[in-house]
């Protein structure tokens, strides 16, 4: 069996934005402490106004917007399309990047991680029924976005995800098999690491 833990929303600790403009509440991250010497790091973030991103040189990043009316972005002076939620857009952690609030102020779901480092698959999902998913990575993240999500893997104890609670299964080798279930048409994310070279 994969070894998984739950993280909850209410525990996520907040650390401050690399550039200082405000702060981030860190989901997980695969080591380290500091702001540029992990593999790979989620996060929330709750942006109050339109301003400039931190510079992440040689990390590869993707935004999603969670709650609000969303954002756009200016990447290297290139606008993106207005980001709404549930909408993910990847960028370069090496770009000059700036936000415009569309409507107030939001809650964006953050993925950096280092692309020499692992490879990376982000995908968002509509558990409308029971759904079964397979997985061989070496770390599997279930993040929901939902009021309640509920996830088993390998056929083991089921786990009940709330709101912005996260479920992290490492992978000791092999086939992961990962059922969802809600009470509800649900939105929840399903994040797939696996480290370069590793066997």
């Amino acid at each position: 069996m994969p070894c998984t833990t739950l993280l909850h929303a209410k525990d996520y600790p907040s650390a401050a934005w690399k550039n200082g403009g405000g702060t981030t509440m860190e989901i997980a991250r695969d080591a380290g402490q500091a702001l540029d010497d992990f593999g790979w790091r989620l996060s929330l973030a709750d942006v109050q106004g339109s301003g400039d991103f931190s510079v992440f040189a040689g990390y590869q990043r993707i935004i999603t917007v969670l709650q609000g009316a969303g954002m756009s972005l200016t990447i290297d002076g290139q606008p993106s399309r207005p980001l709404k939620v549930s909408d993910p857009l990847a960028f370069s952690g090496d770009s000059q990047v700036s936000s415009t609030l569309l409507d107030g102020p939001i809650r964006d779901f953050n993925l950096i991680y280092h692309p020499q480092r692992y490879n990376a698959r982000l995908h968002w999902l509509d558990v409308i029924q029971p759904q079964r998913l397979f997985s061989s990575a070496s770390v599997v993240l279930l993040f929901s976005a939902a009021q309640q999500v509920a996830i088993s893997i390998n056929d083991g104890l089921w786990e009940i995800l709330g709101q912005h609670d996260c479920l992290r299964a490492d992978n000791r080798g092999g086939l992961l098999e990962i059922e969802l279930q809600a009470p509800g048409p649900s939105r929840c994310c399903l994040i797939e690491l696996s480290a370069i070279g590793a066997q």
